[in-house]
């Protein structure tokens, strides 16, 4: 019988050179040199106050490099963090052994404010000296994720109203009963069950009333709408997905065409991405140049937008809702959605689509249009003014549609609308004036403009490919914008940070 050697895999003491456990060429390796050599981290002194008096802190180069490299590691938690720097040997090289307790590091992360956004402009620095940011093109989009607060807390001022009332009943009616039964006594146990639950109640209700004082207006939403509240974040946003509604915030990156670099990055608690494009532009505009591009899906198209972008002379393409619809490349796309999905489909059932204008016959030449039903439609206005365009309107007579078997699927609400009216447009009523939504779409549906909007995909999503698959950041941990912000700047200095150990410092 063969016999081996026995591999002995139990600790035990050994001598080792903490700073050779780094690698050249990897991401601990760069993180270690970028951070003692090439950053400036005296912003963070003025966080300690023990220059005569206190015990002394651990280093906020070193937190920075626990931290970050935890974090290209999927190791998102300050207790998950604190067990590695005790068992990982590269983790305890990164410290020099200190093991840093997870207070301590949840403390530094949480409060960052102003250091990180000087810290991400320094790398940014670095990475335009490797010559890694190109400036032919931007691409904005934005990833929600989900943050540390609770989805069933949202909701308005007077739905928390409401369910205080209701909470406060419960717990006087089962008070009310209590005292009823006090010539029959019931079991000891079951009183005192009953006595936590009211207990409960009314501990609950009276959080909620303390909520309600401390914030006595709802949050204002856009165009005077109203966002609902949170009482674990008031500053995250319930968001739809494709996997379902969550409680989180809205990071947004500007990532440059040449090697994917994230020129800026922002977290918001919303999750309308139209209030988010400027704000993005404004931030990059001294890393931008006159013919630098900006590119962005739909969710940031707005009238308003596209006439600042015009306004201010900024290259850009912005698609629009009915983009793919012009498009001849996606004219088969809509039989694609007529395709079950075994794992979930979110398309779920539809009714039978209602008549549209298509489907009537109308006769420019006569003046004339007739439902699909075969009656004659008479016409209400020929030179009508619709959204900056010349329309012609019909309307069908009462004698005709209200006895219709049709009416189901040529009325929406065939309960409260008596006749169907159909409109024709015959092009814009002022050709002349200058139209930055128009433009954008000409602009966008041209041979150019589709080769280079074609490239904003493959610039931006790898990017978020590569931090929540890749690295596993697919979730906030702390609460409040500011914080939430700093942690995402977090997020993507890891991106930046390993582009610059693959192309910017092998060079």
């Amino acid at each position: 019988m063969a016999r081996y050697k026995h591999i002995d895999t139990s600790p035990r003491l050994l001598p080792v050179d903490l700073e050779r456990q780094l690698l050249p060429g990897s991401f601990e390796h760069a993180l270690n040199y970028l951070i003692d050599h090439e950053l400036d981290l005296t912003s963070f002194d003025a966080r300690y106050c023990n220059d005569r008096n206190g015990a002394t802190a651990f280093p906020p180069a070193m937190l920075l490099k626990v931290v970050l490299f935890a974090y290209s590691q999927g190791i998102v938690s300050s207790r998950g963090i604190e067990r590695a720097c005790r068992e990982h040997v590269t983790f305890i090289a990164l410290s020099g052994d200190s093991a840093p307790h997870f207070t301590t590091l949840a403390a530094f992360v949480s409060g960052l404010d102003t250091e990180i956004a000087q810290l991400f402009a320094q790398i940014l620095t670095l990475c335009d000296q490797q010559g890694l940011i190109g400036r032919q093109m931007f691409a904005i989009d934005g990833v929600k994720l989900p943050s540390n607060a609770s989805k069933g807390k949202s909701g308005r001022r007077a739905d928390f109203l409401r369910q205080a009332e209701k909470m406060e009943a419960a717990a006087k009616t089962m008070l009310k009963r209590h005292r009823a039964n006090d010539e029959h006594p019931v079991e000891a146990e079951l009183a005192e069950k009953e006595a936590r639950q009211r207990q409960k109640l009314n501990a609950e209700a009276k959080k909620l009333r303390t909520w309600l004082a401390d914030h006595p207006n709802d949050r204002p939403g856009t165009r005077g709408s109203v966002r609902l509240s949170n009482r674990t974040d008031n500053e995250s946003a319930k968001m739809a997905t494709d996997k379902g509604v969550i409680q989180g915030y809205c990071g947004v990156a500007a990532v440059d065409g040449k090697h994917q670099i994230i020129v800026d990055a922002q977290a918001h608690g919303t999750g309308s991405e139209q209030a988010l494009l400027m704000p993005v532009i404004n931030a990059t505009a001294h890393l931008r140049t006159d013919q630098t591009l900006i590119t962005a899906d739909a969710g940031y198209h707005s009238k308003d937008n596209m006439a600042e972008l015009a306004a201010r002379n900024i290259p850009a393409l912005i698609a629009d809702n009915g983009m793919r619809g012009r498009d001849e490349r996606f004219k088969d796309r809509l039989r694609h959605k007529t395709k079950p999905d075994p794992l979930h489909n979110k398309q779920g059932k539809k009714g039978s689509r209602h008549y549209r204008p298509q489907d009537f016959t109308y006769d420019e030449n006569a003046g004339t249009c007739r439902c699909p039903a075969g009656k004659q439609l008479y016409q209400n206005g020929s030179n009508c003014i619709h959204n900056g365009y010349i329309a012609v309107k019909f309307q069908g007579a009462q004698r005709d549609c209200l006895p219709c078997k049709q009416r189901a699927k040529c009325l929406r609400t065939p309960a409260k609308t008596k006749t169907r009216q159909v409109c024709f447009f015959r092009g814009k009523a002022n050709k002349d004036a200058f139209d930055p939504v128009a433009r954008m779409k000409e602009a966008i549906d041209s041979d150019e403009g589709r080769a280079l909007y074609g490239r904003r995909f493959a610039t931006v999503e790898p990017v978020f490919g590569n931090l929540r698959y890749n690295k596993g950041l697919n979730r906030f941990t702390l609460r409040g914008q500011k914080k939430v912000d700093a942690q995402w700047k977090l997020f993507c200095l890891v991106h930046n940070i390993e582009k610059l150990a693959r192309y910017g410092m092998r060079q």
